[in-house]
């Protein structure tokens, strides 16, 4: 660990019943850096951000975010902990029956940083502007957008609270190839811009070399390989190499 290590977990284990999901997680994320965790269907990737984000406890193992160990946090010292989290949810998670300026504003809205709603509207406009969504469609309803305006509003909400650390699962999921390369090139831009600490997981490879500084290859509970994502191509891990080129035989097996 060095002294701009944002994230770290060490040893994180998780089981539910006799399904040992992690089994010694270790991996470091760099202050102001984009790490993607790549893998297969269920190997763990949304239970290590659960993890991270304290919303599932580790069986073993310690996570820490600037050095707290977040599963000792409580009350007060976890609500300013998760303060400094944003995430763009795999299938957006708008809530249908409020605005689109309301669901970009709704930690300003119902949060401990509460705004007033004419303030908290101004702040959600200029975030829209920022995913390049006009002023007009603040008023709509999630409803009345396609996919790819819902995953824009959904990190127009990500980003509002100017969040340190940005989580994104899936974030290209149900999008067609252009629209993906669209959200890839928004993420890449936002995070850069923020300075924000990055952790992504995916299985799309075209976002992993667009928005990964590094990559780490999560398979069956623990970290195969991590290293810069201009490595994931040359390497001999065969892990990663069955991954990356879509390849049936391998030590990842399919399950059939």
């Amino acid at each position: 660990m060095t002294e701009t290590a944002k994230i770290v977990l060490e040893g994180v284990a998780k089981s539910f019943g006799s399904k040992h999901v992690l089994r010694g997680v270790d991996l470091c994320v760099q202050q102001g850096q984009s790490t993607v965790i790549i893998g297969g269907s269920g190997t763990g990737k949304s239970v290590t951000l659960k993890c991270v984000l304290g919303l599932i406890s580790p069986d073993a193992g310690s996570i820490t975010v600037d050095g707290q160990d977040v599963s000792r946090l409580r009350g007060r010292a976890r609500e300013t902990m998760l303060d400094k989290f944003g995430m763009l949810f795999q299938g957006g998670a708008l809530f249908d029956s409020l605005l689109v300026w309301e669901n970009v504003a709704f930690r300003m809205l119902q949060g401990r940083r509460k705004l007033p709603r004419h303030d908290a509207r101004d702040l959600a406009i200029e975030k829209l502007r920022r995913v390049g969504l006009t002023p007009e469609t603040a008023d709509l309803y999630p409803a009345e957008l396609s996919g790819g305006m819902q995953k824009r509003v959904g990190l127009a909400r990500a980003i509002a609270a100017e969040p340190e650390i940005i989580f994104f699962d899936e974030p290209t999921t149900g999008l067609d190839p252009i629209m993906a390369d669209v959200i890839n090139e928004l993420i890449r831009e936002i995070v850069v811009e923020m300075g924000a600490t990055a952790m992504t997981i995916t299985h799309d490879m075209s976002s992993v070399r667009k928005i990964a500084d590094r990559v780490a290859m999560l398979h069956d509970g623990v970290i195969q390989w991590e290293g810069p994502v201009d490595d994931i191509d040359a390497t001999e891990n065969p892990y990663v190499h069955q991954f990356v080129n879509g390849l049936a035989e391998g030590p990842i097996e399919a399950i059939r």
